[in-house]
């Protein structure tokens, strides 16, 4: 009997059908079938299914034999079904990796509840991602599991039958089935959740619900939304079999007439014919089901309803829509002259006076304080204080912004003011594109990292990283820039040649990474406790890098069963890239959701070890002499390379060791081959190669050159000379009073070669 029983209904979806088929048999939770039903689909759907019964035991086909609909075709599943719970998937939606485990999990942690309720998000054709508004609903703190009348809520979720999984002997004894029609999904979820004895929720997004740009049923313009009212016909009558429910009604009448009046404001589900008929039923319906005490004029659209007012519902939609359209052009006429004023303003600036005491920093397009802009201004105030400094942030990053300096928000008059007379501009992205630059102004690009992946011009050979890039656009940007900051040899080779100018190359060493030598472990422990990692555990800081090739990130790790596998003694702070926007693994036990700490130097004092794939964090952690693991599969490594290019193959001069598979991850770290002798070795060769200036003075020195003019540098400290910060796992075990636990796993040895 397998844990899960995922049954997958299929009708004219033969572009998504392979794609939704896949999702669910790549589940690192393998303990499934896959149910996949052909509804008599006219185009290759069936045949699609029996290639994939064909190559995987799990799958279970089922042809019926006349198109019957989604819920008869479920129905259909249903009865092949053995698996201990249920799950919905519409042949054009997606299951999220790891998915399963997530819900497994969960059902476990919950004791086996009727159903578990958790999220998803909608994918767009575009490939924009949006998740489920009602998602605080599915808020995991609190008693679990529970019933309905403890969270009324959850009947304000989405009412589809796939954003659930359903105890199957539950389903069976309450004799639960989907009706023929549209909105199947409504006789069957409400009953469903009135009924169970025991909820659970789960806040992870576990389903991707396709919106399809033409070819949905609920997007189909005919009489078949007239189904609905049979829909709440069925409702009600499970109600008035069921007293005990009858405490439900007021809220199911409320929901149905706000399903009643979507549906008739929609203008892609009735012809134009029909709509004045829908509104007549639809006022016959509400005085059927009417609740004595639940007042009719609640909304108003509730009351045009209940009074089938068709043509003052359609006026007033016209009057929306035109007072909608109103507002969007007076706000584009506002935004126009206010853009317009700006420009003006700005050249009237750059006419005055350039003033030689002010300096204007910002980092990654308006974000916080921080990378080389962030330590470069700590630097002029350290060490020119004569110069007043400003920092260009957007209002929800300005509290990351020292007090001393003054906060900037992009786009506002004062922004303009100060790119027009400031003589010292610092950023580690692209300036603003409107910016012209005066004599006498001087630009320092700092960049922000070393490059490992191809930048500049050698991404004209990789059109689907590229994206769009303007690269005559960038290149009337490096003719502005006076400087670049490097961090070593490579770097500044790189520069040169896709980001050719006339600038100066100021091979000085990332200012960013000082703090790893100047920071103590009084700062470390600080961190750690802030950060909520338990005293004596091993913390690891995983950091994959942005994937720009792809529609949808995700993470090539199963970070919830690498924590499982190695026991309580590690926890992984999870760290998504700033492109991404979310977190790698929300809500999961002994992973912590560090994406939006400010500091990424912060989160690398706080670690004991690096995790990454291509990420140039990899360069900056070297620089604190602690333990990295690079994963890189074979797959992933290629198809990074074709789609990216890379400047050499970093698993031949890795930082140290090389896990090419989840399992050999987990193995590196039980055997302590990750802080082992060959480990260190490689380390050393990676930092004598990328590391040679990082010696805590990096900042100092381009603000001494910059703007004080002192261009004869002393040489950096040599590497054996330098003492970063150890980490805490470092100083316990050099601690004369410190008990070394044996490291976790089946085997002793602490190095391979």
């Amino acid at each position: 009997m397998p844990r899960f029983s995922v049954i997958v209904p299929a009708y004219k979806v033969q572009a998504y059908l392979h794609e939704c088929l896949e999702s669910v048999l790549s589940q690192s939770y393998p303990d499934l079938e896959l149910i996949a039903v052909d509804d008599c689909s006219p185009d290759a759907c069936g045949a699609i299914i029996d290639e994939f019964a064909a190559r995987d035991p799990r799958v279970v086909p089922v042809h019926l034999p006349q198109n019957q609909g989604l819920g008869p075709a479920r129905n259909a599943g249903m009865r092949e079904a053995s698996g201990d719970y249920l799950l919905f998937l519409d042949g054009d939606d997606t299951l999220t990796p790891h998915a399963l485990r997530a819900i497994a999990d969960r059902l476990t942690e919950t004791g086996e509840p009727d159903i578990l309720v958790h999220d998803y998000a909608r994918t767009y054709w575009s490939g924009r991602t949006v998740r489920n508004q009602a998602a605080v609903q599915l808020d995991e703190r609190g008693p679990a599991p529970f019933r309905l009348e403890d969270r009324p809520g959850l009947l304000h979720q989405l009412m589809v039958a796939w954003n659930k999984a359903y105890r199957r002997e539950f389903v069976e004894s309450a004799g639960f089935t989907f009706p023929p029609g549209y909105y199947e999904d409504t006789p069957w979820t409400y009953p469903v959740l009135m009924t169970a004895e025991s909820i659970a929720t789960l806040d992870r997004v576990c389903v991707h619900y396709r919106q399809r740009r033409q070819g949905s049923i609920l997007g189909t313009t005919s009489r078949r939304h007239f189904d609905v009212f049979e829909q709440y016909d069925r409702v009600f009558a499970y109600v008035e079999q069921h007293p005990e429910l009858a405490r439900w009604r007021p809220v199911l009448f409320r929901r149905m007439v706000d399903h009643l009046a979507t549906v008739f404001t929609r203008r892609d589900r009735l012809p134009r014919e029909l709509r004045a008929e829908f509104l007549r039923t639809a006022r016959a319906h509400c005085r059927r089901h009417r609740v004595p005490g639940v007042p009719l004029h609640s909304r108003l659209r509730h009351t045009l309803v209940h009074l089938g007012l068709h043509r003052t519902f359609r006026a007033l939609q016209v009057a929306s829509a035109l007072r909608r359209r109103t507002v969007r052009l007076t706000a584009k006429l506002l935004r126009a002259t206010r853009s317009a004023a700006l420009r003006l303003h700005y050249r009237i600036q750059r006419r005055l006076p350039l003033r030689a005491d002010r300096a204007v920093f910002s980092a990654y397009g308006g974000r916080g304080h921080g990378c080389n802009p962030g330590a470069l201004e700590a630097a002029f105030r350290t060490y020119a204080p004569h110069i007043r400094t400003a920092w260009v942030a957007h209002p929800e990053h300005h509290h990351t912004v020292p007090a001393a300096t003054r906060r900037l928000s992009p786009g506002t008059a004062a922004y303009w003011t100060a790119l027009a007379r400031s003589k010292y501009l610092i950023d580690n992205v692209d300036f603003d594109p409107g910016l012209v630059k005066r004599p006498g102004q001087i630009l320092v690009q700092t960049r922000h990292g070393t490059p490992l992946k191809h930048m500049g011009l050698d991404l004209q050979e990789h059109p689907a990283a590229a994206a769009g890039t303007d690269f005559a656009e960038q290149l009337r940007g490096v003719d502005q820039w006076d400087y670049v900051v490097s961090a070593n040899r490579h770097s500044t080779l790189v520069w040169e040649r896709v980001h050719p100018g006339g600038y100066t190359t100021l091979e000085y060493g990332q200012p960013r990474n000082d703090v790893f030598q100047k920071a103590t472990s009084t700062e470390v422990t600080r961190l750690r406790e802030s950060l909520g990692i338990p005293e004596g555990t091993i913390a690891i800081l995983y950091a994959p890098t942005y994937r720009d090739y792809r529609r949808t990130q995700r993470t090539t790790l199963d970070l919830e069963r690498v924590v499982h596998r190695l026991g309580p003694g590690f926890v992984v702070l999870a760290r998504a890239h700033h492109h991404c926007g979310g977190p790698l693994v929300p809500g999961s036990s002994g992973v912590i959701d560090v994406t939006d700490h400010p500091s990424v130097e912060q989160l690398c004092l706080a670690s004991d070890a690096l995790v990454t794939d291509y990420s140039s964090i990899m360069f900056d952690y070297a620089n604190l002499d602690r333990p990295i693991v690079i994963h890189a599969t074979d797959d992933d490594w290629a198809a990074y390379e074709a789609a990216r290019g890379t400047y050499f193959d970093l698993r031949s001069c890795a930082p140290g060791a090389v896990a090419r598979s989840e399992d050999e991850l987990i193995d590196i770290f039980a055997t302590g081959h990750w802080r082992g002798s060959r480990s260190a070795q490689l380390r050393s060769a990676f930092r004598a190669r990328f590391c040679p200036y990082d010696d805590g003075r990096a900042a100092e020195r381009v603000v001494r050159h910059v703007v004080l003019g002192e261009t004869d540098q002393p040489p950096a400290v040599p590497l054996a000379e330098r003492h970063p910060v150890p980490s805490a796992a470092e100083a316990l075990a050099s601690s004369p009073f410190a008990i070394v636990p044996h490291p976790p796993g089946p085997l002793a040895v602490t190095d391979r070669a």
